[in-house]
């Protein structure tokens, strides 16, 4: 029994040892609450080298920490338990995370930089007035196609996806919202409707896709298109400077009659520890200069005018990303439509895949 305690007490010796240490060891490099900036963002969503320049300038230490989807992100803050400074999450998940009391509402007295940004990607209807988030990058649905398998510029408009020539030829994003809307727009109705008619009329012209339709998935259509198993696919913007990257066949469409306009903006969570790092790490990324080496570095487009300034025009002329006023006037934010309508939207998807088997 002696030995037994013995034991015990020496393990618990061993523990406290340890914890002090590690303790010791996070003073000594200066990781404390203080200066301790918990950022938690979309898998390689920023250049690494902002970071350490952020550090350098601030004396603030970053923990970067990322997640693969909205759900994943909500999950996690919404337990509790966390203590992340700053996440980004994209506007539906803003506007359910506003609802759900899991933001703080932002002193704009602590903002600096927020006139670089362009007025058309504020005061948007998930996030009025910018209370609660701040812009850091945005983007459309659209098309992909690859120009060794149809012809150049013979996709332009989502009907042309009903084209019988691209039978067993298109790929679908696994997504209620998108493939719904995508068949609204087509005829001329908003990816928000809730009227029944426009709805069911939409759902009725989604059946006679069917034999086009190769997959309804998620990441996988990178592959696919990259390594060209299939030549056209529905995609958002950020996906498609991937894929257009890794494949110079392949080109982007944001069909002109309507798509989706999509935010990924920064928040500061409730359960944040650092808010002073928090808002130093928003400002950082409000300057134009930083913005535009981001912007360069992920490739996708940058809510910031002023950081447009510094881009090469090879990138801010390419309307693939930076789509002209006339297309923009067309493109919708996904908004809340309530559980009934989301309930609608999702059962018609439904009826469409089991309609394809």
């Amino acid at each position: 029994m002696k030995k037994l305690v013995l034991m015990v007490l020496a393990i618990l010796i061993v523990c406290a040892g340890l914890y002090l240490g590690a303790d010791q060891l996070e003073k000594a490099q200066g990781i404390t609450g203080e200066n301790n900036l918990n950022l938690y963002n979309w898998g390689d969503y920023i250049d690494p080298e902002l970071i350490t320049k952020f550090e350098d300038e601030t004396g603030y230490r970053v923990t970067y920490e990322t997640f693969d989807s909205n759900e994943a992100m909500y999950t996690k803050i919404e337990q509790g338990g966390t203590n992340y400074d700053l996440a980004v999450p994209s506007e539906y998940m803003i506007e359910r995370m506003i609802d759900e009391d899991l933001v703080i509402e932002l002193d704009h007295s602590k903002i600096k930089g927020l006139e670089n940004i362009n007025t058309q990607f504020l005061d948007q209807p998930f996030d009025p007035d910018n209370q609660y988030s701040i812009p850091y990058f945005w983007g459309t649905l659209g098309i992909i196609y690859n120009d060794k398998f149809v012809e150049e510029n013979a996709i332009q408009h989502w009907d042309d996806l009903w084209n019988p020539n691209l039978t067993n030829e298109l790929m679908l994003i696994d997504g209620a919202r998108e493939v719904i809307g995508l068949a609204l727009n087509s005829e001329g109705y908003s990816l928000n409707s809730k009227d029944n008619e426009q709805l069911a009329s939409a759902a009725k012209k989604l059946d006679s896709l069917t034999p086009n339709v190769k997959a309804i998935v998620a990441d996988e259509i990178k592959m696919y298109m990259i390594q060209e198993e299939a030549s056209v696919a529905v995609t958002f913007s950020g996906e498609a400077s991937e894929m257009l990257w890794e494949n110079e066949n392949l080109h982007y469409v944001i069909p002109s009659e309507g798509s989706n306009l999509w935010f990924d903006n920064f928040v500061i969570p409730k359960t944040a520890k650092n808010f002073e790092a928090a808002y130093a790490f928003i400002n950082f990324m409000l300057e134009p200069e930083n913005a535009a080496q981001n912007a360069e570095y992920v490739g996708y487009s940058t809510p910031n005018k002023a950081a447009l300034e510094l881009l090469p025009a090879e990138i801010t002329e390419d309307e693939q990303f930076y789509p002209n006023e006339e297309t923009m006037k067309n493109l919708e934010v996904y908004e809340d439509l309530g559980s009934q309508y989301i309930g609608i939207y999702n059962d018609y998807f439904l009826e469409f895949k089991m309609h394809r088997k």
